[in-house]
C-alpha cells in the first residue's frame, strides 16, 4: 500500500463506474429498447392453424383467423412493428400470388390493421415464395431476369400498399428494383409509404431455416447470381448508394452477426436509419445450443442484439423480439 501512495501517477480505475448493477445500468453507452423491434410472422391458409416451424422452436405458421390474437400480443409488448411472409395457396411461374389483392399477405396486412391499426405493417416483396421454381425473379431458361421481374415486384409493393401496409419491403436484389417500386407507388398515390429496402442482402447459409418456414427454397442453382457474396464490403456501399439515391428510406443489412462490420460501414456512410435482420439461422443457432444447456439463452440474446445496435443498426428484425420486449418492460 504505502508503494502505491508512493507513485507520481494516480492510477486509473475504470472499474468504480462497474461496480454495481445499478451503476452499470447508469454509464451504459449502448441501449436497447422495444422501439427499435420488428418481430417477422409467417401467414398461410387455412383455418386454426398455429403450427410450429421444425427448425425455428418457437416461431409458428399462422392462418388469418389467429392473426388477430397474434398481434395483440405484439402490440401489449410494445413492439411497434410486423414484418410479414406469406405462403400462398398455389405457387406458379410468374408468382402471381405476391400481386394478387386477395393474395395471403393481402389478407393478413388487412387483418392485422383491422386488429391493431396502430402496428406498423412492413411488407416484404419478393417472389420466392410464389413461385414454384423459388427464385426472387422471372425465370428465362435458368436465369432471373432482372428488368422482367421489376415490373412484379412494383405490382407487389402497390398491392400491399393498397391492403394497408405502411412500408414496403423489397428484398428481391433485383437492380433498380426500389426505383421501379418507388415510381409504382408514387404513380398509384401511395406517395407516404416508405421503403425499406434489403439493400445489402447477402447469399448467405444463414437463411436454411427461413427457406423451410417460408417454402421458399430454389428448385435449382442458387440464389448468388443476384444476392450478393459475402466476402464484399465496398460493394454493399455501392448496392445502399443506389438504393438510396433511388429513393429509399431505410436501408438493410442481412444476415446480421457475420456482417457487423457492414453494419458498422453502413451507419458511418449513410445519414438514412439502418435496419438488421438477425436471420433464421442466426435464431435456431441459439435455440439449439440453448436446449442442449450449453448457452444461457437470455443473456445471449440480450448480448447479440446489443452488438447489432452497437454496430450502428437503428432498426433491428428478429425472431427475438416477442422475448426481448418482456425483459425491456
Amino acid at each position: 500500500m504505502s508503494k502505491l501512495r508512493g507513485r507520481s501517477q494516480v492510477i486509473r480505475r475504470p472499474r468504480r463506474l462497474r461496480s454495481s448493477e445499478a451503476m452499470r445500468r447508469l454509464v451504459r453507452e449502448t441501449r436497447l429498447s422495444v422501439d427499435q423491434l420488428v418481430y417477422p410472422i409467417f401467414v398461410k391458409p387455412g383455418q386454426r392453424i398455429h403450427e410450429e416451424i421444425t427448425s425455428m422452436p418457437g416461431q409458428y405458421r399462422f392462418s388469418i383467423d389467429l392473426l388477430a390474437n397474434e398481434a395483440n400480443e405484439i402490440a401489449e409488448l410494445k413492439i411497434p412493428a410486423v414484418l410479414l411472409f406469406g405462403l400462398p395457396e398455389e405457387k406458379d411461374e410468374l408468382g402471381s400470388g405476391a400481386y394478387d389483392d386477395h393474395g395471403i399477405v393481402q389478407q393478413a396486412v388487412r387483418a392485422i390493421k383491422k386488429a391493431v391499426p396502430d402496428i406498423l405493417v412492413v411488407g416484404d416483396v419478393c417472389l420466392c415464395e410464389y413461385t414454384d421454381h423459388g427464385h426472387c425473379g422471372v425465370i428465362r431458361g435458368e436465369s432471373v431476369e432482372n428488368d422482367e421481374s421489376l415490373e412484379m415486384l412494383a405490382r407487389t409493393a402497390v398491392s400491399q400498399a393498397a391492403a394497408g401496409a405502411d412500408v414496403i419491403a423489397p428484398s428481391a436484389m433485383m437492380d433498380g428494383q426500389v426505383a421501379a417500386i418507388r415510381e409504382a407507388l408514387d404513380e398509384e398515390g401511395f406517395s407516404k409509404i416508405p421503403i425499406m429496402s434489403y439493400a445489402a442482402k447477402y447469399a448467405s447459409a444463414f437463411y436454411g431455416p427461413f427457406r423451410e418456414a417460408a417454402d421458399s427454397a430454389p428448385q435449382f442453382g442458387d440464389r448468388k447470381s443476384y444476392q450478393m457474396d459475402s466476402p464484399n464490403i465496398r460493394e454493399a456501399i455501392k448496392e445502399m448508394e443506389l438504393d438510396a439515391e433511388e429513393g429509399a428510406d431505410i436501408l438493410m443489412v442481412k444476415p446480421a452477426l457475420a456482417y457487423l462490420d457492414v453494419i458498422q460501414a453502413a451507419r458511418e456512410s449513410f445519414e438514412l436509419p439502418i435496419a438488421a435482420y438477425n436471420v433464421s439461422g442466426e435464431y435456431s443457432m441459439v435455440k439449439a445450443a440453448a436446449r442442449n444447456g450449453w448457452i444461457d439463452e437470455e443473456r445471449i440474446v440480450r448480448e447479440m442484439v446489443t452488438g447489432i445496435v452497437r454496430a450502428g443498426a437503428d432498426i433491428v428484425i428478429t425472431y427475438f423480439a416477442k422475448d426481448l420486449a418482456r425483459k425491456l418492460k
